[in-house]
């Protein structure tokens, strides 16, 4: 769509403007996306605001404050992404997804404001949570940093308290290459004199120091904040608070209990403002929901959907398929992009796949099945019984039915390696993605 949508076209219409808007999909910097704020006012308002980064983690640890939030009664502000089936997926309100007509008021006021300055399709869309924050008077606001931290659109908020989950080796051409870069970039989202909790059991050196040049009030996993817990229940441990006998959250894997803990130290760093009690905690671990994070699929056979897509999230996630009970075969249905390393996500599972159904994605990130067909080959050689085996398939809805028609009931099938791939997946389930 070329023409200037109004706030009488379709969510569909505004979509497909602003994807052909901006010269570049990325285009980190704060400058642009922040004048435009100020010119709505944007910031103002909208409640205690929290904002989550981290390679992995952001999603979980955001599912889990929002629902323990809204356990306790507050009104809630939730902002994510990638949205997995529909855009309404991004932005919640009170723990309901935002109406179309709801994101169009907002990007037709963004677009009337932003004047001469090109803003980005994730710059309008954090416009817009912010403002629908801001119009409902949300109690607490809960933000997930897109790319990064440092330039990313939503570090124009300037946050109550700070999470950063998790720091790994992803978006190296925009991040940097080590761990000591990346963290860097992450810790941008910590504010002078606030909680600035980290959730990283071994932190990068560089998130240290930029807390600490900046002064800010940060919270380390293992030091300020800690979790223990047996086969029935577990326990969390705050500075000031202790949360005993509580169930384990319904976001099912290993490093749910650490991303549980990060959002229990932030709601402790903040209960003089928004005070939390036990029965709310409890609720809101057991309510949270977060499609496509190690997803099980009910029936037979056991179907799993998770969007790891990088090296850090693969191999939680090969650690949580060996935490199951026994399957005979394991089919994995793949569709990666040609930016994440392919080879080492591959390396993470090594022999705990029998048989690899490679898919290409659409858009021009895509890698071809083909090419990670090749990758598996190369990395894990057929042993004696010709296993694992690769096949190529056009779509993940092809691989998946290639999947489904060769597995017994006592096999289990996994989806992984990009949004896209648990998208197309759940698409054509027929499931909705919340």
């Amino acid at each position: 769509m070329s023409a200037v949508p109004t706030s009488k076209h379709s969510l569909a219409d505004w979509l497909a403007y602003l994807e052909s808007l901006h010269p570049k999909t990325i285009e980190l910097g704060l400058d642009r996306v922040r004048t435009v704020a100020q010119r709505l006012q944007a910031c103002e308002g909208g409640g205690v605001k929290i904002i989550v980064g981290g390679t992995n983690g952001k999603g979980s640890t955001c599912a889990m404050l929002e629902a323990i939030y809204l356990a306790a009664g507050y009104k809630t502000g939730l902002y994510t992404s990638p949205h997995l089936i529909d855009f309404n997926e991004r932005i919640r309100l009170r723990g309901e997804l935002a109406t179309d007509e709801q994101i169009v008021e907002q990007l037709a006021q963004i677009e009337t404001a932003r004047g001469e300055i090109s803003l980005t399709y994730f710059e309008y869309t954090t416009l817009a949570a912010l403002l629908l924050f801001k119009q409902h008077q949300t109690d607490v606001a809960i933000l997930e940093v897109g790319l990064g931290g440092r330039l990313d659109a939503v570090n124009i908020v300037d946050a109550d308290c700070s999470i950063v989950t998790s720091v790994d080796v992803d978006h190296i051409e925009w991040l940097g290459d080590t761990r000591e870069k990346i963290g860097w970039e992450k810790a941008h989202i910590f504010r002078k004199g606030k909680p600035a909790i980290c959730s990283d059991p071994q932190p990068p050196q560089s998130v240290l120091d930029y807390a600490r040049e900046i002064e800010a009030d940060l919270w380390l996993f293992g030091h300020d904040f800690n979790y223990s817990a047996d086969k029935q229940q577990w326990a969390f441990a705050g500075r000031n608070q202790r949360r005993n006998a509580l169930a384990y959250p319904a976001l099912r894997g290993a490093n749910q209990l650490l991303n549980a803990s990060a959002a229990l130290a932030a709601i402790e760093s903040l209960r003089e403002r928004l005070a939390v009690p036990q029965q709310s905690v409890r609720q809101g671990l057991i309510q949270a929901v977060l499609p496509g994070r190690f997803q099980i699929i009910p029936g037979q056979p056991t179907v799993v959907l998770d969007v790891a897509h990088n090296p850090h999230a693969a191999a939680v996630l090969a650690h949580n398929l060996d935490s199951m009970a026994y399957f005979p075969y394991t089919h994995a249905v793949v569709g990666m992009v040609n930016d994440k390393d392919c080879d080492e996500v591959i390396r993470k599972f090594g022999r705990k796949v029998d048989h690899w159904y490679c898919a290409s994605l659409d858009g021009e990130r895509s890698r071809s099945g083909q090419d990670i067909a090749e990758r598996v080959r190369k990395q894990l050689p057929a042993d004696a019984e010709g296993l694992p085996t690769v096949t190529v398939f056009d779509s993940p809805a092809a691989a998946y039915d290639s999947a489904r028609s060769k597995a017994s009931d006592n096999d289990r099938i996994v989806v992984f390696g990009s949004f896209l791939t648990v998208a197309a997946v759940l698409q054509h389930l027929g499931r909705p993605a919340v």
